[in-house]
This record gives C-alpha cells, sequence and structure tokens, in this order.
C-alpha cells in the first residue's frame, strides 16, 4: 500500500532548494515510495463539515536547478482530506486569520484520522513569536511589539537587533 502525503506550503517555485527542510522531506517520502500532493493555504476549504484538498501530483529531486515537477493547476484534483494518509503543514508564517482557518481546516482532517504534522491546535497554542516567553532563561531579551517607539527604544538599548 503507498502512503498518500500531502505538503501545504508555500510555492514550491519559489523556495531555496539548498537549505529547504521541506524539499528534504518530500525527497526521502518520495525514496520510500510515498505518493506526494501538492497544496498551498487557498488549496483548502470545508464542504460542508468536510475538509478537502484541491491537490496536485509532484515530484521532487535532489537537483539545485531543477527540484520539483508539479501538474498543472488545471490538472489538479478536489479530494476529502481524509484520503491522505499524511499532512504535511509547512508553511511559512505569517500567522494570519488565513493560517489560522487552514489550522482549523488541517484540524477536521486530523479529527477524521488524517496524520497532520506539525499539529494544527499546536501551531495556533505556540506561536513562534510568543512561545519564548515560556523560557525566559533560555532566550536573550526580546521584546514582540507593534509600537516603533518601543522598537527604537530596544534597538537603542540593545544595539544588534533581530
Amino acid at each position: 500500500m503507498t502512503i498518500s502525503l500531502g505538503v501545504v506550503m508555500d510555492p514550491i517555485s519559489a523556495i531555496n532548494p539548498k537549505k529547504d527542510s521541506t524539499l528534504a522531506m518530500l525527497i526521502a517520502a518520495q525514496a520510500r515510495g510515498w505518493s506526494l500532493r501538492y497544496m498551498e493555504m487557498a488549496d483548502l476549504s470545508m464542504h460542508g463539515s468536510e475538509p478537502v484538498a484541491r491537490v496536485r501530483a509532484l515530484t521532487v529531486r535532489d537537483d539545485l536547478n531543477d527540484w520539483y515537477e508539479l501538474d498543472a493547476p488545471d490538472h489538479a484534483s478536489t479530494v476529502p482530506m481524509g484520503d491522505l494518509d499524511v499532512v504535511l503543514m509547512r508553511k511559512d508564517p505569517p500567522f494570519d486569520i488565513e493560517y489560522i482557518y487552514a489550522t482549523y481546516i488541517l484540524e477536521q482532517a486530523q479529527h477524521r484520522g488524517t496524520l497532520v504534522v506539525n499539529a494544527p491546535r499546536t501551531l495556533r497554542d505556540a506561536n513562534e513569536k510568543m512561545f519564548t516567553a515560556w523560557f525566559p532563561q533560555c532566550t536573550p531579551p526580546t521584546l514582540v511589539t507593534r509600537r516603533h517607539d518601543e522598537l527604537r527604544a530596544f534597538l537603542d538599548e540593545h544595539g544588534d537587533i533581530v
């Protein structure tokens, strides 16, 4: 039985194949004989209570100049997400409302038996910008704000910041 792996990610054409960990995972899965299905967040939807995805067949290669082959958009098919054995949620933030809605759809797929990695609820609850607040002993001085004056003061105090 072939494992069907769906991946939700940023446009594959725009990744850096030299250092993209999602591409490395896909290459490894394909080497094991898994079938790959590609999606972007806009391809996820709910039909009533059924999570579905518009998927395209994907082939990947360990080649920095030609790392993927993807079915054309007009060859996409809409499938119940329950038809996928595994879905990798590899979309980079921004953590916006579209991202949150995608996690809700993926959570519905998870409830129907699809293994969703990374867990949708965890993606919402353990936000990358805020989660470090739970481990202050492990982090440098940190500021999360939308206020420019606070950012400027933090920069003035600490010099080199990220």
